[in-house]
């Protein structure tokens, strides 16, 4: 008597397991069928169907460009917020080969990788904003796309750290505010260290 009461939930359990969603009728993926006229089981989406989340309306802000050309304007507000999220993205993906400095000398450059784009120079600070977003989506010479992996927002946000990168490499004293320009002034100035001499090579007689 025992034993049965023992095994009673066990029973009661099993008895609740029932198969019935599991082996429901279905098609396995881009398996044929004679049940439709195309011979396919997947049916075609309806014209005009969107991907949630793929209602790209705003073509300047997904793709970087207006009638074919680079935008020159930020498509949303830029917060420092978003320059910190910039900045974060940045060194996770785009440091390795441009530098925390943005001058194309990161450390997969400096192991043998090919020269990356300095983005201090006068071409690059003059080229729209819409240009980096471009190249960050699609890639350029030897740099892939970054689309799959950087969302179209956080792509913009690394643009504007760009910008934030180009204007600190290139700011003058007078680009400072009064207060800290004044701070700035009454620093004292470190003399760069001098190069060390050159070892002059044994010459054997």
């Amino acid at each position: 008597m025992r034993h049965r009461i023992t095994l009673l939930p066990l029973i009661l359990s099993l008895a609740a397991c029932r198969q019935d969603m599991h082996n429901q009728p279905r098609y396995k993926p881009l398996a044929g069928t004679g049940f439709f006229g195309d011979g396919r089981s997947a049916r075609p989406s309806p014209e005009g169907t969107v991907a949630r989340g793929e209602l790209h309306i705003d073509k300047a802000r997904y793709t970087g460009k207006v009638d074919g050309n680079d935008v020159t304007a930020f498509p949303f507000p830029i917060t420092r917020a978003d320059v910190s999220r910039g900045q974060q993205r940045f060194n996770i993906y785009c440091s390795p080969c441009h530098s925390r400095l943005g001058d194309g000398n990161g450390m997969i450059v400096r192991r043998g990788f090919r020269q990356a784009a300095n983005y201090n120079t006068d071409k690059l600070r003059n080229a729209p904003v819409g240009h980096f977003f471009d190249v960050i989506t699609n890639g350029f010479g030897a740099m892939p796309s970054y689309a799959s992996r950087i969302p179209p927002d956080d792509r913009w946000r690394i643009v504007a750290y760009i910008r934030v990168l180009q204007f600190s490499q290139n700011a003058k004293l007078e680009d400072a505010p009064p207060a800290e320009r004044q701070e700035l002034e009454a620093m004292p100035v470190t003399p760069s260290p001098a190069p060390s001499p050159t070892p002059q090579k044994e010459v054997s007689r």
